[in-house]
Formats: C-alpha cells, sequence, structure tokens
C-alpha cells in the first residue's frame, strides 16, 4: 500500500510500533512532502481542529494572527494521525469531508483550501468493534481493512532481532547470555516494543 495514493488504518496496542510502521510507509511511497505527525490524545478537544486547519485571525479569543494548520503542513506528504479514536467525532465529520475532495476552510475562514495529502491513521482502541470511537464512515474511508500490528508477546520471535538492533543504536554489540535471552522471551511485554527498547 505504501506506494498507492490510499489511506491507511493501523490498530495496535499502545507501543507496539504504529508511528514506526506510518513513518516506514511515508519513506517508501515516494511523496515529496514531509510526514507530519500528531498525537489526538495529546491535545485538548477544543484544538485538535485549530491543530489540524489552522485558523484565520479572530477565530478564537486567542487568535492574534492566521495560523497555517498541519494539514497544509504536510502537503504533499502524509499527515500521521496518532490515537484517532480520541479525536473528537464532530471534528472526525470534517476530516471524512476534507478526506473525500482534499478541500477544507480553515477555522473562522471563508476560503477554501486545497491539500494534496495522504492520511495514515492509528488507534490503540478497538475501534473496530460496535461501539468503538471512530464513526463508520470515517472507517470506511481509511480503508475497511485496517492492518493490524500484534502485541510483541504474540510475536516473541522479533525479540531477539529488535533487541540487537536497539543495543546496536547505542554502540553495542555485545550480545546476551543465555539466561537473560530466556527471561526476555518470558516476559509479557505489557508496553510491547517500546518496554523493550527501555529494557
Amino acid at each position: 500500500l505504501a506506494r498507492s495514493t490510499a489511506e491507511i488504518l493501523l490498530v495496535g496496542e499502545t507501543g507496539a510500533g504504529k508511528e514506526v510502521f506510518a513513518t516506514a510507509v511515508h519513506e517508501a511511497s515516494g511523496r515529496q512532502g514531509k510526514l507530519v505527525a500528531i498525537n489526538c490524545a495529546a491535545i485538548p478537544r477544543e484544538l485538535v481542529e485549530s491543530e489540524l486547519f489552522g485558523y484565520e485571525k479572530g477565530a478564537h479569543s486567542t487568535a492574534q494572527g492566521r495560523k497555517t494548520g498541519l494539514v497544509l503542513e504536510a502537503n504533499g506528504g502524509t499527515l500521521f494521525l496518532d490515537e484517532l479514536g480520541d479525536m473528537p467525532l464532530e471534528l472526525q465529520s470534517k476530516l471524512l469531508r476534507f478526506l473525500q475532495d482534499k478541500r477544507y476552510t480553515p477555522l473562522g475562514g471563508t476560503r477554501v483550501v486545497e491539500a494534496d495529502v495522504r492520511v495514515v491513521a492509528a488507534t490503540s482502541r478497538t475501534a473496530l468493534e460496535k461501539g468503538g470511537h471512530v464513526q463508520e464512515a470515517l472507517l470506511g474511508r481509511l480503508g475497511q481493512q485496517a492492518i493490524v500490528l500484534p502485541p510483541l508477546r504474540e510475536r516473541i520471535e522479533d525479540i531477539g532481532r529488535l533487541a540487537a538492533h536497539f543495543l546496536a543504536q547505542v554502540g553495542d554489540d555485545r550480545g546476551f547470555e543465555p539466561e537473560a535471552f530466556h527471561a526476555l522471551l518470558l516476559h509479557q511485554w505489557p508496553l510491547n516494543v517500546r518496554e523493550l527498547s527501555k529494557v
């Protein structure tokens, strides 16, 4: 899918590697623009729209000037929406409209802006189940078949390669004693690859 123009939805637990996967998709896509990431859970609900789509001067009490949003910053590239399930439902509707024609209106504005942006979204919630946190229409637009990233405890065969990679990043090539490696294999890794990198 990397070289296609299709939007992508990644589903996986926290720390399973969704942002790493999104970065790999962007790098293999051939798109000339940059990868711009936003964590929908880390921004106050009332500010997500202005962060994404920007705003005009006077759009709200703190809008002293005009601001370009992250969508336009990602023009020609990829917008990574992490924790999509935490995006307010009303903003999901606006995102859906943008995905349909790649046009939007900044907050407080009247001019329509076009942006050539490919969206890769991710959620750690069970958004595909009934009562999930992502609108069904938006799920359909992002792709009915989400790419599910399995937790590390379900792919322990990757632990050796990942551990060697993290050691190489800090210039350590000593490897593991058998007892230490056995301990890594037996651990449940509730925080997934992120936890392994810290260990």
